[in-house]
């Protein structure tokens, strides 16, 4: 379930080449403030998806709603104690 969701997240991701060779710049617009920068294409993915694996869990921590992607989604259940 978590992978599943992670592959679908980083699918929406979108990339740009910065200006002056500075590297590239991605992000995943359905989550705000998931984004990130690095020399390469490859690294820029990399450093994406443990941006994105911060921000769930950080989300699952706070007790956050996560946005469906691709018919994927997390549900936060907090045990009544």
């Amino acid at each position: 379930m978590l992978t599943a969701y992670i592959r679908a997240a980083m699918r929406r991701a979108a990339y740009d080449l910065l200006p002056d060779n500075e590297g590239f710049y991605g992000e995943i617009p359905a989550m705000q403030g998931v984004y990130a920068n690095a020399d390469t294409l490859e690294a820029c993915r990399d450093e994406l998806q443990s941006v994105l694996e911060g921000w769930i869990m950080l989300g699952l921590a706070m007790g956050h709603p996560f946005p469906e992607i691709d018919g994927q989604t997390l549900i936060v259940q907090r045990d009544a104690a």
